[in-house]
């Protein structure tokens, strides 16, 4: 528990109990997505020196200068509170070094932790001036999270090979070789995001907290005028409705983002908050991170793909319920698919045929082109 005495140079913790995590693994929270590419990652001898070699032309040196001297850094005499938290932050998860941590006037709700060497976390005048101080401590939590979890890193190569793409946008084949990295960086970010959430939770130990910071963040300062219940109503629809040209678009609004949608980490991490792991956690029992040299990749990948499978099988995506029925070898795919696609195409479903008219495999011939996505 949060006791308010000193331990590893954090002090001033807040006076109220929250458990603590003594030598907690970043494993602990992370996504099955995220956790499998970044132990697979950590398991490639010589991996980070390579990378961190590569990406010597990063002007970390510059953004380090650029915040020291145009944002305010958070210390005891400089946003006092937001310094408590992220000690508090820091002591829960037992992270030794406390990253520096600026604020930024950008009225723009946002944070992240950037940096090669050492992690900087940076907020928003726009998100301090948002949230209230049990939601900002989630917040908070969640950019240590990221630090835990060594985010930063990729998340500064992120930053500087999105600006690197719109400079060399008039290079045709250059700037697909980039946009198809950052794709991919997305892509394991947004998980990333996910894991941090789940991070943010076991500082703030307080869902309702969590839930009401998404909520500003895709709402604004107007909490009297929603409801988390029906928030969360909204990712259910999300991911219910509409066709499978819905799915599509789902897809296609995605790819650009670095993070995930509000609902969809709202709901993702209230399913984590009631789930046995979770509490399993609360109750002491997490991986450490003195063992997390024994972590096997062949394990994570497994878990990975566990989850993956779960997932597709549960959801009521209507491409994920296809994708399900192809690997359950249901026999009416060519009439859902019809249906699916019925706004793209001008074929309309065919009336069911009788015994009479034949093989059944000649209804394949007018099905419509799968879409390649």
């Amino acid at each position: 528990m949060s006791d308010g005495h000193e331990h590893n140079g954090h002090e001033h913790v807040p006076s109220r109990q929250r458990r603590r995590f003594p030598g907690i693994s970043s494993r602990t929270y992370e996504h099955p997505a995220d956790r499998s590419a970044l132990v697979a990652l950590r398991k490639l001898s010589g991996f980070d020196t390579v990378f961190k070699a590569l990406s010597g032309l990063l002007p970390e040196r510059s953004l380090r200068l650029l915040f020291l001297s145009d944002s305010v850094r958070v210390s005891d005499q400089q946003f006092a509170h937001l310094n408590v938290m992220l000690r508090d932050a820091c002591y829960i998860l037992d992270l030794e070094k406390v990253p520096p941590m600026y604020v930024n006037q950008d009225p723009q709700p946002n944070a992240m932790c950037i940096g090669l060497d050492e992690p900087i976390i940076v907020v928003t005048t726009g998100l301090v001036e948002l949230l209230d101080e049990e939601e900002m401590r989630a917040v908070v939590g969640h950019e240590v999270g990221h630090a835990l979890s060594g985010h930063s890193v990729y998340r500064t190569i992120l930053l500087f090979l999105t600006s690197l793409a719109v400079r060399v946008a008039w290079i045709p084949l250059g700037n697909l070789a980039i946009m198809a990295i950052v794709t991919g960086l997305r892509e394991w970010f947004r998980k990333s995001e996910l894991s941090a959430d789940r991070a943010g939770l076991l500082v703030g130990q307080d869902l309702q907290a969590s839930m009401r910071g998404l909520m500003k963040i895709a709402g604004g300062n107007h909490l009297h005028e929603m409801n988390v219940d029906a928030f969360l109503a909204q990712a259910e629809e999300y991911e219910a409705g509409g066709d499978l040209r819905d799915s599509v678009l789902k897809i296609l609004n995605v790819l650009p983002r670095s993070h995930p949608f509000t609902t969809v980490r709202a709901a993702e991490l209230k399913k984590w908050a009631e789930s046995r792991d979770y509490q399993r956690i609360m109750d002491g029992h997490y991986p450490r991170r003195d063992e997390d040299k024994d972590t096997s990749v062949r394990d994570s990948w497994r878990e990975s793909a566990n989850h993956y499978s779960t997932h597709v099988k549960s959801s009521k995506d209507p491409l994920m319920k296809l994708v399900s029925d192809l690997a359950g070898g249901a026999g009416d795919l060519g009439d859902r698919v019809r249906r699916g696609f019925g706004g793209f195409t001008n074929t309309s479903p065919e009336p069911p045929r009788g015994p009479e008219t034949g093989p059944s495999d000649s209804a394949g011939d007018d099905r419509p082109p799968r879409d390649g996505s």
